[in-house]
């Protein structure tokens, strides 16, 4: 072993499928380097794993690069584990010191269920998302930059809003397992423009009503959510979302 190269305990959740009770494995990690990312790190375990003969760890994995919001792991109690802004792909083994355990488990809500050892469904967000996060518009060519003014602060909330990527951190997170802030980024970054006044009451009545169908909970303010989303999107967008429901509940009477 290399003077670079650190030894890990791990402990991993390990569940069959969504019918089988699950439990925490231990194992034993030597020759992890601390510029390997936290998914290279399990893919070494799966090597040793494979070679050995064992199942290996299935785990959700897609661009490796924190756009696709795949890597959906509580590490040490924290989704996607200790470091601010950052996705799973995106953390290193450098946060972490030799002989350290670490305790990898799936994020737990009703809404998302287990596939299999850290997988979990989460088509529950499509759902939402279905229920109106979009508009109905011929897409066609770009329009013109000038044709609709848009304000410069007014544009960047609505980017902000949409640099949310659908990971689920702060359903994992919440108490009771809201999914207020995804639901409220997607409405968000849809009510600020003009694009989507066409459609807004239709689209807060509906993923407003979907989100609570799908067994989501409601949000009690705690911020959980906000402190561990790895894009930072912000509690103003549950402000925002409520308003935009009230109004439109209080039109269709």
């Amino acid at each position: 072993m290399s003077a670079q190269s650190m030894k890990i305990k791990l402990k991993i959740w390990r569940q069959a499928d969504n019918n089988s009770k699950g439990a925490m494995q231990d194992y034993n990690l030597d020759n992890v380097s601390p510029d390997m990312s936290f998914l290279e790190m399990l893919d070494l375990l799966n090597e040793n794993l494979i070679n050995s003969g064992s199942d290996p760890v299935a785990f959700d994995h897609d661009c490796r690069e924190g756009i696709c919001g795949m890597c959906s792991l509580m590490i040490n109690g924290e989704a996607h584990g200790p470091q601010k802004l950052t996705t799973t792909c995106q953390l290193h083994m450098r946060s972490f010191k030799d002989g350290d355990t670490i305790i990898i488990e799936p994020f737990r809500a009703k809404a998302f269920p287990v596939h299999k050892d850290l997988m979990v469904d989460r088509t529950a967000f499509d759902e939402i998302i279905a229920a109106g996060g979009f508009v109905s518009m011929n897409a066609g060519n770009a329009p013109d930059g000038n044709a609709i003014p848009i304000g410069k602060e007014t544009a960047e909330l609505a980017m902000d809003a949409a640099a949310c990527i659908g990971c689920g951190a702060c359903v994992a997170s919440c108490e009771n397992a809201s999914a207020m802030l995804f639901t409220s980024a997607k409405l968000s970054q849809l009510a600020l423009l003009p694009q989507g006044k066409a459609e807004a009451k239709e689209r807060a009545l509906g993923m407003v009503k979907k989100m609570d169908e799908l067994g989501f909970g409601n949000c009690t303010n705690a911020a959980e959510c906000e402190a561990s989303c790895p894009k930072g999107i912000e509690l103003s967008n549950i402000a925002r979302m409520n308003r935009e429901f009230f109004k439109s509940a209080l039109s269709n009477k």
